[in-house]
């Protein structure tokens, strides 16, 4: 049987073992834990820097193209120019440089030669400079088009080239034109964030870098043909390639790494293992890097090992503890057990002899009885007379008696007396005291209490009266039981503490993240404003645009920017609306919906897009009535089916329902591509998309987004089922309405559209905004469908030219004038002016329902900013249509 001392070494052995084992398991967990987080966040943030990198790019595709067909450049590549006329295509391409806000704009001839460029005032200017050896040139001469980043020959500045080929009616190559994007001001971008940011070309060289020790490093080493590719295109000029050494830790399932960083003297490197994730940047053969710190995931580790430890301790010394009073509660009752079988003895013998008392001392050898000595308490035994019978040296030893106070027969009151004068009966007058406790025993009432000495020891002391008369009393040493106590409740009270001070920090972390989210919704809504209004001038000047240009060539390069400000539109509209539904300024209104009606209208409007992709859309026929809100379960629809025609290539696109209990599923088949499972949580994120779209419209990633925020508010499960390479299902599971309910709605009054300008010729209108250019394109637009425009300016330029009874027929308000101008309440002063009110349409990048419902209340048009020009023309001629019948 172990002895005490080696039972406590392997207690604490146990203890520590399982404290190191516990921290180690849980800081582990949490280690991968919080580096998967991490690293899905990291992907996100990445993808998110590679859109920002490609749209960037994109921004600048179109301008050769435009160039191109520019019918001066094509003339100057067929003769040989004079000074005079190289100068002029010089200011040609300094001009439309400084518009795009480019690098460097250069026109080349068929050798390579460059004839003109936008840096003809500058010492490096590219003009008569040979470079036939670039690629970009030689894949414009070959394929029409090329691309191609290095360093400048003639500048010795980085950028990347797009060229494309100028052809004579033919179709021969006459030449081409280069745009140099500059691509610093991105680097400068990703200076803001703490994490390291790469982009890589096809050889593993890095060319962009948030940090400039990391740029031109070989990611990998390059062969002997790789460096003789480079030397010949000069790709990176005299740039030493200086190799990066990274040592792969380890690697994650995501496809990301830990690696370390070896320093050198040109090269600081973060200390410890930092995460590295890659992805490919689609349409070039480049890649973007993200590396990012680990103290996160590693402070994450310590928090768990320190609770794990904790843990295991708390756990650990709770079983302590019950072990402990079960031991000690065995020893009671052992002790009980035996001290009533001691008290039977004695009353047997008192029952047997009438002079028992004196024969049981004599047989005790003057009071030490050998069947009390093996009892870990102190035990005393009086008589009915209260003089003592009996008792052990362990009730001796813990009041430390003299040996002649001990003698059978003696009065209990001598030994209270003994111990009245060491202080042992507590504060009072002795001789209450002694004369209280006499009372008690002589009453025969058993007692339980406790009682803590002066040298720390605490006493549990227990009284029982015997069945002749007298009275027993144990006295057991629980002084180590009380500490362990003790140490438990300080430990209990640490571990509260601890606890209140996380529950407190965590609740700091979620006020600042809730502050953090509502301050972001606040900026991007403002944000997507300010934007929208720039945007909205382009479009209108777009619209404009394409009427006066007279060969197909220009129009179409004209449709293709009006394409790209319309991408543009939809990603500002999308996170506009994200951002409201965040902020909680999304206005529902549930109801009881006809769902066959809403289904037609949607089959009508996307069966023309659907053929015209060579597809079928059908929409099954349903007299089911749901309960919700219809303007938003259609835009849920909307983005199901646009989606469909997006991703398939062929097939049919079904839209029916099910019925499941009360609820209604309506689902969206298709037979596209299918997604994989791993993606099919992540396509409901911000800008994940799938790669299988098509190249002419792949969307930006917000439409599922926005349709899970849409299911989330209206109540309404949203989910899909999906095989790869037989399609994919989408559907949103409604709650079943009331049909009497939706057949005493009244129908939607219909509005007749005019069928020509007839409205516009002759009438008067004013545009109000604070946009300069929005102003002028509004102008143009109406002043070409007959209409007169005495005035297209801001409020102050309003009011002032305002005069009584000259009031135009049309008013076209923006809301937010500037200077804290509300479109409403200047048009209510122009009334005053006026003494007349027109009618009036709202134009405004504001998209809020209870404006909108607040102009229809007036009988004001409304149109939201960007403004499509056919839908100006609509609104304007019903408008104006209306006055000219007398119609409110």
């Amino acid at each position: 049987m172990p002895t005490p001392r080696l039972r406590q070494f392997w207690t604490l052995l146990i203890l520590l073992a399982g404290t190191v084992a516990s921290m180690f398991a849980a800081g582990q967990w949490a280690w991968h834990r919080s580096l998967l987080d991490e690293s899905e966040s990291v992907q996100r943030q990445l993808a998110l820097y590679g859109q920002t990198l490609a749209q960037r790019i994109d921004r600048y595709r179109t301008l050769p193209e435009v160039l191109a067909l520019d019918a001066q450049l094509q003339d100057a590549l067929r003769r040989t120019l004079s000074t005079d006329e190289v100068a002029q295509l010089n200011r040609k391409l300094e001009q439309a440089n400084g518009a795009s806000q480019s690098s460097t704009l250069t026109l080349l001839d068929r050798d390579g030669l460059a004839v003109a460029a936008s840096n003809w005032r500058t010492a490096t200017s590219n003009v008569g400079v040979d470079y036939s050896f670039r690629p970009y040139v030689q894949q414009a001469l070959a394929q029409g088009r090329g691309s191609f980043y290095g360093i400048g020959v003639t500048t010795g500045e980085p950028g990347y080239f797009l060229s494309q080929a100028i052809r004579d009616d033919s179709g021969h190559i006459l030449g081409l034109v280069a745009i140099k994007i500059a691509l610093q001001e991105l680097e400068r971008e990703w200076l803001q964030t703490p994490d390291i940011v790469l982009a890589s070309d096809a050889h593993g060289v890095v060319f962009l870098a948030s940090q400039d020790a990391w740029r031109y490093r070989l990611l990998e080493p390059l062969d002997d043909e790789e460096r003789r590719e480079l030397n010949a295109t000069r790709q990176y000029s005299d740039q030493p390639l200086r190799p990066l050494d990274v040592r792969v830790d380890d690697r994650l399932d995501n496809g990301g790494r830990l690696v370390r960083v070896q320093p050198s003297a040109d090269m600081p490197a973060p200390p410890g293992r930092m995460l590295w994730l890659t992805q490919p940047l689609p349409g070039t053969p480049w890649q973007l890097h993200l590396v990012h710190t680990t103290h996160s995931s590693i402070a994450d580790s310590r928090w768990a090992a320190a609770a794990g430890g904790g843990g295991w301790l708390a756990l650990s010394l709770l079983v302590l503890f019950v072990r402990q009073r079960q031991r000690l509660a065995r020893l009671r009752q052992r002790s009980r057990q035996e001290l009533e079988t001691v008290l039977q003895q004695h009353a047997q013998e008192l029952r047997t002899a009438q002079d028992g008392i004196v024969q049981a001392a004599q047989q005790a050898d003057m009071g030490l009885s050998r069947s009390l000595e093996h009892l870990p308490q102190g035990v005393v035994i009086i008589d009915a007379d209260l003089k003592l019978v009996a008792w052990n040296s362990r009730y001796v030893q813990l009041f430390r008696y003299p040996a002649d106070l001990m003698q059978v027969g003696r009065p209990i009151e001598d030994l209270m007396r003994h111990n009245a004068r060491r202080g042992l009966l507590g504060p009072g007058p002795v001789e209450e005291a002694i004369e209280r406790r006499l009372a008690h025993l002589r009453s025969g009432t058993p007692h339980l209490h406790e009682s803590a000495k002066d040298d720390g020891t605490v006493l549990e002391i227990r009284g029982n009266p015997l069945p002749e008369g007298g009275f027993v009393t144990s006295y057991a040493d629980i002084t180590s039981y009380k500490n362990a106590a003790r140490e438990l409740r300080s430990l209990a009270d640490a571990l509260e503490q601890r606890v209140a001070d996380r529950t407190r920090d965590l609740d700091a972390a979620r006020r600042e993240a809730e502050q953090a989210n509502r301050s972001k919704t606040r900026f991007v809504a403002a944000a997507v404003h300010d934007l929208l209004q720039p945007l909205n001038a382009a479009r209108m000047f777009t619209s404009l645009l394409r009427s006066h240009l007279p060969g197909d060539a220009e129009r179409h390069a004209v449709d293709s920017i009006d394409g790209a400000l319309a991408a543009q539109d939809a990603i500002l509209n999308s996170l506009l609306d994200i951002s409201r539904m965040e902020s909680g300024q999304f206005d529902v209104h549930i109801h009881d919906v006809a769902l066959g009606p809403l289904l037609q209208v949607l089959g009508h409007n996307f069966g023309v897009l659907a053929e015209s992709q060579g597809l079928q859309l059908r929409c099954v026929p349903t007299r089911a009535v749901v309960r919700t809100d219809d303007n938003l379960l259609r835009r849920i629809l909307q983005n199901f089916v646009s989606n469909a025609i997006r991703y398939s290539r062929r097939g049919r696109i079904v839209v029916g329902c099910r019925r499941v209990g009360d609820h209604l599923r309506i689902e969206v088949h298709d037979q596209g591509p299918g997604i994989p499972e791993a993606l099919q949580r992540e396509i409901f994120e911000e800008f994940r998309r799938l790669d299988e779209g098509r190249a002419d419209d792949r969307g930006a990633g917000l439409g599922l987004a926005i349709v899970e925020r849409l299911g989330r508010l209206l109540g309404h499960e949203i989910g899909l089922r999906s095989q790869l390479g037989r399609g994919s299902v989408f559907w949103v599971c409604v709650p079943l309405g009331n049909p009497a309910a939706a057949q005493q709605a009244a129908p939607p009054a219909t509005t007749q559209q005019p069928a020509d300008d007839a409205p516009l010729q002759g009438s008067s209108a004013w545009v109000i905004d604070d946009d300069g250019p929005t102003c002028a394109a509004t102008q143009a637009l109406l002043q070409r469908w007959g209409c007169t425009v005495p005035l297209a300016a801001g409020a102050p330029e309003a009011l002032a030219a305002a005069q009584p009874g000259q009031a135009p027929q049309l008013v076209l308000l923006d809301v937010h004038l500037g200077a804290g101008l509300h479109g409403p309440e200047v048009f209510a002063q122009l009334c005053q002016r006026w003494g007349q009110t027109p009618a009036v349409i709202l134009v405004t990048a504001e998209r809020d329902a209870t404006l909108r419902r607040q102009a229809a209340e007036r009988g004001w048009g409304f149109l939201a900013k960007p403004v499509r020009a056919p839908a100006l023309r609509a609104l304007v001629s019903q408008t104006l249509l209306r006055l000219q019948q007398g119609t409110p």
